[in-house]
């Protein structure tokens, strides 16, 4: 049985790709990474290839050809982790917005609850706003749009998540075999909310971890006006859907 697999998508990563992978391997706990790289014309699939001499069986990278989408990604890393027995599954940036040491505090939430560990939980999202706003280098609009967007989110849906559209997620490998990912629809920060209601309708226990989440210092963001008015358009839609569908476990 395997541990815990961290899924990193990749587009055009070069400048952080061998940092990002360097830093999870010196945790204390085996972490193994698998790259989704979407093509990357800058050589980030390369790097990564040359690094699995110095990682072997705990680094590994399936290559897609073009940009498909973050969600796509994902799900294409769900199905390979299911197939390959891990019982904790991460989502991380490549580009050190999300520290890799709050791994080790993500897995921690969803531990069996124990004398000796506060866990239980079944998805723990790193939260930017379980804790007052935590960003670090983003400019007052960008902040402003996200911590609304989450707001918008909780208004529309119901559910009580602080960060909705947090990139930054440890699931128990239950969680996944239970959603049938064939049916999430959404491609970008939409995927992320669409994940974590979908979870909750399933009755499986989502908990926020407060992070402190910095934005890039290198390579390009993949933010776009196109995917937050995915997000904004794809919340109503996914609410109106859940009243024609069943969650049953």
């Amino acid at each position: 049985m395997r541990d815990s697999l961290v899924i990193i998508p990749t587009y055009n990563e070069k400048e952080n790709i061998e940092k990002i992978i360097r830093k999870v391997f010196s945790l204390n706990h085996p972490f193994e990474i698998l790259i989704i790289d979407d093509g990357s014309p800058d050589g980030t699939a390369g790097i990564v290839k040359h690094l699995q001499q110095d990682f072997p069986g705990q680094l590994h990278i399936e290559e897609r050809k073009g940009k498909m989408g973050l969600g796509t990604a994902y799900i294409h890393g769900f199905k390979w982790a299911l197939k390959r027995s891990y019982q904790y599954i991460f989502e991380m940036d490549a580009d050190f917005s999300h520290n890799p040491e709050d791994l080790v505090r993500l897995r921690a939430a969803c531990l069996p609850v124990s004398e000796f560990v506060n866990g239980g939980a079944d998805v723990a999202i790193g939260s930017r706003y379980v804790k007052g706003v935590n960003v670090v280098n983003w400019p007052m609009g960008r902040v402003l749009m996200s911590y609304f967007a989450s707001m918008y989110v909780r208004f529309i849906t119901r559910i009580n998540i602080q960060d909705a559209t947090a990139g930054f997620k440890c699931y128990r490998r239950e969680v996944l075999e239970t959603i049938p990912t064939e049916k999430i629809k959404f491609v970008g920060y939409a995927f992320q909310i669409e994940m974590k209601f979908t979870a909750i309708k399933y009755g499986f226990k989502v908990v926020e971890v407060p992070i402190i989440f910095t934005d890039r210092t290198e390579g390009t963001s993949k933010m776009s006006t196109r995917i937050f008015r995915e997000a904004f358009l794809g919340v109503i839609q996914m609410k109106i859907n859940s009243w024609f569908r069943k969650y049953d476990r």
